[in-house]
């Protein structure tokens, strides 16, 4: 994509990369890690296991988090320190329905304070799981809410400030599956069987081994080496059915993916990051950065064996940095039985989705993302940048200005994409978003409605979802207020462990 001569002209002029750098980062940048045809697929994997919970007496349903330090093995016989949810590395999968009361109970077995966001989620701000809602070391946090979305397929991870990177890499990452009596039975659905999640992360292991210290610094942040799925490396998937529906999480810290079959077979996109599209939209690859999510329906036959790839995702920077654009990865190996359960044809409509209006917007934004702050500024956890008034819609405009890939993520909402540099967005922008990515030179108009929940004591987040440049800075902080309201921002203390 073409670089605009004002962002050019900042990395030129030194706000973003030296120019004594180019050159070195431009040989870089070329080399690229090529691990297809490389990878041996030997370890089976299954879906993450689900979430056990209870209903109590007033009705929430009820779930037990522990995070804690464990050990996992990701070569045998070499042993990583790592943490997880209920287990040594990640966390089950949490799965409720529309229109049911939740409870969480989460307690933290580590010996730093940290928390669990529910990223996607449509929820108040106090129970957002953001850098106000610590969880110290031996304590629980219980927060409680009711689902009020669509069927979708979210994540949940901690979201300390200035400790988000390091906490997600170590190994703390869950699915989080929203279930609609509305959402067609056609669908692939039976958990585990032909409805499989795939949390997708890069990761470095010099000697087999995951350091939980390895710094996650870099132009864009962390890029590893390696690929796990659902924390396996060299994986393969046992397919049992003539469809199967891959529920995609980008769940690492800086890297972009551009996910294909190795064939190029064409499957249907039946899902973004906040739920179902129109209709199945037809294609033969889905880009996904860090934080972003894609249901994906793909048609297999009997005894065949395909690799799910990544290659050359359009990160727009590789010319002056490494940002991952030029790498290229098998990522999983599917294996499809001799004999196959046959699977009901897709139907031509998945969900209404009906467009917000941009003439409904009361308010617009321009959010220029740069040098590890938006808008000139960085976090501060006891300044409120914006308030937007409750059950009204804005438009947001994000831009990069620094030459650097970014990406964009707002807490509570899942959001429309009007346009792309002034253009109709593709199709895998076309439904609800919760994040989104910017590449150099990227502007995009998003439009959003803030509805049911006013606080004027907790905010909700927006930041990159580049897991690096969010903790160092890249993030602001919003409230949603009734007419009349005050922001009664909270005191630094709460969000401040460095």
């Amino acid at each position: 994509m073409s670089i605009p001569r004002r962002t050019l002209l900042g990395i030129l002029g030194g706000s973003a990369i030296a120019l004594p750098v180019l050159g070195a980062a431009a040989s870089w940048a070329g080399r690229g890690t090529d691990t297809r045809g490389k990878v041996s697929f030997e370890r089976r994997i299954h879906a993450p296991p689900l979430a056990p919970s209870r209903v109590d007496a007033q009705g929430q349903r009820v779930f037990d988090l522990t995070i804690a330090a464990g050990r996992t093995e990701f070569t045998p016989g070499r042993p990583s320190t790592t943490w997880g949810v209920n287990g040594g590395h990640l966390g089950p999968t949490l799965r409720a329905a529309r229109g049911e009361k939740v409870r969480m109970n989460v307690s933290n077995a580590l010996d730093e304070a940290t928390s669990l966001h529910w990223h996607g989620m449509h929820l108040p701000p106090s129970m957002d799981g953001g850098p106000h809602q610590m969880i110290e070391p031996g304590t629980t946090w219980s927060p409680s809410w009711t689902v009020h979305q669509q069927a979708a397929t979210l994540w949940y991870h901690p979201h300390p400030h200035g400790r988000t990177a390091p906490h997600v890499y170590r190994g703390l990452a869950g699915m989080f599956l929203i279930d609609d009596d509305a959402a067609p039975p056609e669908l692939p659905h039976t958990y585990g069987v032909d409805d499989i999640p795939l949390i997708v992360q890069d990761r470095r292991l010099p000697g087999g081994v995951l350091d939980p210290d390895e710094p996650t610094a870099g132009t864009t942040g962390l890029l590893g080496d390696r690929i796990l799925v659902n924390g396996t490396l060299g994986p393969y998937l046992d397919i049992t059915t003539r469809r199967v529906r891959l529920r995609i999480l980008n769940g690492s810290n800086a890297r972009v993916f551009r996910f294909h079959f190795a064939d190029r077979r064409a499957f249907e996109l039946v899902a973004t990051d906040g739920g179902l599209l129109p209709a199945p939209r037809a294609t033969d690859q889905v880009q996904l950065a860090p934080g972003e999510r894609a249901e994906i329906v793909v048609t297999l036959t009997p005894g065949e064996r395909v690799v799910l790839c990544s290659t050359d995702p359009d990160t727009g920077a590789g010319f002056v940095q490494r940002d991952g654009g030029a790498d290229r990865f098998d990522v999983l190996q599917l294996r499809a039985a001799a004999t196959l359960a046959p699977s009901p044809r897709l139907p031509e409509r998945l969900a209404e989705a009906p467009r917000l209006p941009a003439h409904t917007a009361v308010d617009q934004r321009v959010f220029e993302l740069a040098e590890h702050t938006i808008n000139g500024r960085r976090m501060s956890a006891d300044r409120i940048d914006l308030t937007v008034r409750k059950d009204t819609t804005e438009i947001w405009e994000v831009r990069t200005g620094d030459g650097t890939l970014h990406s964009f993520h707002v807490h509570d909402v899942q959001f429309q994409v009007l346009t792309v540099n002034g253009s109709t967005p593709p199709a895998h922008l076309a439904g609800w978003k919760d994040t989104v990515l910017l590449p150099p030179g990227t502007s995009m108009r998003l439009i959003m409605r803030f509805a049911d929940y006013a606080d004027a004591n907790s905010p909700y987040m927006y930041h990159c979802h580049m897991l690096y440049h969010e903790d160092q800075g890249m993030m602001g902080q919003f409230m949603v207020l009734e007419p009349g309201q005050r922001p009664n921002p909270p005191s630094a203390h709460h969000a401040a462990h460095h």
